[in-house]
């Protein structure tokens, strides 16, 4: 990419044209200027341009934020007139045949880091063909100072997308999930990309603001775009399960406990449902219900806590005695091993 600011270049090389490298040759571009021209005249790419058209060209998105961003006015060449632009071609031209030409392979790093001492070193101190001085000191004394200052913090949108919210309340974007509000679940939503968050907007309404995802697979959710069952769900962890349990008191404590010392994520729901028990029964009926599940052994689970609480077994009073449990049987053989071998003869 060749950019020139009256006589001065600024050029990069790069290897496609696409909106992530559009946006940041021209960042590239302003710094090295010290400044942003107050009118930019690109070409009509795809990264720039989306309708070409000589009164009303329609801008790409992430390009026309941009150009808010900076403050300069986008005037895209004219469409099927390539003599528009011919001093700026003139300036890749020359960048092609005094830079370029002759030059061996080598790291685009490299390549640009002596492109830039090239532009000062040669381009900026050859004599211009049509102004007869040094473009660079040219600029340094009269075209400067007309730059406007550049803002604070760089523009940093890459690219806007069209992506659909899905049914569980996240959009996939490059591999990785971002989640937006349950009641815009089936809309396509306008997903604006910058190299360090995502936002996610329906018209104009801005919805969510995520870090964006450093590698495919990620997930980054808020919980309250889920719906309030789900929601409620989700903020019960087994922790605070846990916690809880122990709130209501030792037995329900290890019942939970038991519940989820394997596979704890599966069994998640049913220790929630046993803890709602305590709003509809009470913590105490609770408490005494996992009591008596404990004390006569019976496999814990949500439907033998629902079971006692239902029949009023948890109002009962237990045993004094631990119950009679079957005792271990003890095997024995009916007969003798003798019995089953005869007299042994001797072999002639």
């Amino acid at each position: 990419m060749t950019l020139s600011y009256s006589r001065h270049q600024y050029a990069e090389l790069v290897f496609d044209q696409k909106i992530p490298t559009w946006l940041a040759c021209h960042r590239h571009a302003f710094v090295w200027f010290g400044g942003v021209p107050q009118r930019v005249v690109p070409d009509n790419l795809k990264a720039a341009v989306l309708q070409a058209a000589l009164y009303d060209p329609v801008l790409g998105e992430p390009y026309r934020r941009m150009a808010q961003h900076y403050g300069f006015l986008v005037s895209p060449t004219r469409p099927r007139t390539p003599e528009h632009k011919g001093k700026v071609e003139n300036g890749v031209h020359f960048v092609k045949r005094s830079f370029l030409a002759g030059q061996a392979r080598s790291e685009i790093r490299d390549a640009n880091q002596r492109l830039k001492v090239w532009l000062v070193e040669r381009a900026g101190t050859r004599e211009h063909g049509t102004t007869h001085r040094p473009p660079l000191a040219l600029f340094q004394a009269a075209e400067q100072q007309a730059l406007l200052p550049l803002p604070a913090e760089p523009f940093a949108l890459v690219e806007t997308r069209r992506v659909k919210l899905h049914v569980d309340c996240h959009a996939v974007i490059d591999g990785s999930y971002y989640s937006a509000p349950a009641e815009h679940i089936g809309k396509l939503l306008d997903a604006h990309i910058f190299e360090r968050v995502v936002q996610l907007f329906v018209g104009v309404e801005l919805l969510v603001t995520h870090p964006r995802a450093l590698a495919k697979g990620e997930w980054h959710t808020r919980t309250e775009h889920y719906p309030p069952h789900k929601a409620a769900y989700l903020l019960k962890t087994p922790d605070y399960c846990r916690t809880l349990a122990a709130q209501i008191g030792p037995s329900t404590q290890a019942v939970v406990a038991q519940l989820l010392a394997e596979r704890p994520l599966d069994r998640l729901r049913a220790v929630q449902a046993l803890l709602r028990l305590a709003d509809t029964a009470g913590r105490t009926r609770l408490e005494a219900a996992c009591r008596r599940a404990l004390y006569f052994g019976e496999p814990v689970s949500y439907r033998c806590i629902k079971q006692i609480l239902d029949a009023g077994l948890d109002q009962a009073p237990l045993p004094a005695a631990e119950p009679d449990r079957p005792a271990q049987m003890r095997f024995r053989f009916a007969r003798e091993a003798a019995e089953f071998f005869g007299e042994v003869l001797p072999v002639c």
